[in-house]
């Protein structure tokens, strides 16, 4: 075969992808290098062949690869699920993904510590530079709020009112991540907390933000977890649980739970119950992760445990991401300067396309965001939801 003839192959290829993936973004809004800000401008076309065959595994990637780029990431996920695209597309990756979920107990003992090395781990001054004041790293609550700091403020408060904190009221902070909710709850509230985080860099910066407050910061695996509280609190902790573990968590929270004391889950959730993550997020942010259905929660607490209250306010995610990367992108140049050797820029585009798209599948209702009260026993009182 000549050099004339493979190339003209290959220039086929491309052709038949590009055709492709043109009739699957049709009817969606967004088009190749149309001049809508979320508009895929594509710089290199091996974009399409990647995309078509590795669905939003490659998608991300060719973004990663600086084969497209785009001005509002965010509102090009937003539209692409919002046309059901990629719900209507079956994909290797996708498969691959619902196969390890099937068949095998990702988030089991001996990986439990593996997303903290991979994700929390990376450095604390990327967080530090990406939060807000108290480094709280899940949903702000922004119903009162026209700022990220004031958003995670009324959240925290809004956790601590639902489970009615008192002073001296011992709690366990399941997935305490820099000790925003213990150092809130100690102060605030005159709790004592102890915190548990797989990530060795969360706690070694929580135990120093926390000095001199009644709360103890473990390195610890919640399966390992005794004693008996007042409350439990996790805030964004559930997602690297996985279905397999589901039941042995909510034992685990059970066992740890005095007589009618309330727990406090904050999770991300998904619309239904289909096993499985998208593979580019499984792949470069987050190893062993899955979101539980509101389905697979309630089965995995029966029958001992009883839910007292719903909250879903995901759309405040999306407002909590695009603030996050606000935040990152004002303090890119300095962590590029000073910390060269961790964050290149091939690092920027993964940090920047994980934080746009996970922005647009919460603008897109695509994912939710669930804060459940969950008590441990018969109490005749009523729970009312604080405003």
């Amino acid at each position: 075969m000549s050099d004339l003839t493979t190339e003209q192959f290959e220039d086929s290829n491309r052709g038949f992808a590009q055709q492709r993936l043109e009739r699957l973004l049709a009817g969606s809004g967004v088009a190749f290098n149309g001049p809508n800000p979320w508009d895929i401008q594509v710089s290199n076309p091996s974009f399409y062949r990647h995309a078509l065959i590795n669905g939003s595994l490659g998608l991300g990637e060719a973004y990663m690869n600086g084969w497209w780029d785009c001005e509002q990431i965010d509102e090009t996920i937003n539209l692409l699920l919002r046309t059901s695209l990629g719900e209507s597309q079956k994909f290797l990756s996708n498969f691959a993904t619902w196969a390890e979920a099937k068949l095998f107990n990702l988030q089991k003992s001996l990986r439990a510590f593996q997303v903290g090395e991979r994700h929390y781990d990376i450095g604390n001054e990327l967080y530090e530079a990406m939060l807000d004041e108290r480094m709280v790293y899940t949903c702000g609550y922004w119903a009162r709020a026209d700022n990220l700091d004031d958003a995670q403020k009324h959240k925290l408060d809004l956790v601590c009112r639902k489970l009615e904190l008192r002073k001296g009221m011992k709690v366990l902070d399941i997935g305490c991540g820099w000790g925003s909710f213990a150092q809130f709850a100690a102060q605030q509230y005159g709790a004592e907390v102890v915190g548990i985080t797989i990530s060795k860099a969360q706690a070694d910066l929580a135990t120093e933000r926390c000095r001199g407050l009644p709360i103890e910061i473990r390195l610890q695996d919640y399966r390992d977890v005794g004693g008996k509280f007042d409350a439990l609190v996790s805030l964004g902790m559930f997602e690297h649980v996985g279905h397999k573990n589901y039941r042995t968590y909510m034992e685990v929270a059970r066992k740890c739970l005095k007589d009618n004391a309330r727990f406090l889950l904050h999770t991300i959730g998904k619309n239904d119950s289909r096993l499985g993550v998208d593979p580019w997020i499984a792949k470069y942010i987050f190893p062993n992760g899955e979101i539980p259905s509101l389905r697979q929660i309630s089965a995995a607490l029966e029958p001992h445990l009883i839910i007292e209250d719903v909250h879903n306010f995901g759309p405040d995610y999306d407002h909590t991401l695009m603030a996050w990367f606000n935040n990152f992108d004002n303090a890119w140049d300095q962590l590029k300067q000073n910390y060269a050797q961790k964050y290149s820029g091939r690092f920027y585009r993964m940090w920047k396309y994980y934080l746009h798209a996970c922005a647009g599948g919460f603008r897109a209702r695509h994912m939710q965001l669930w804060q459940i009260v969950i008590s441990s026993g018969a109490s005749q009182n009523a729970y009312r939801r604080p405003e």
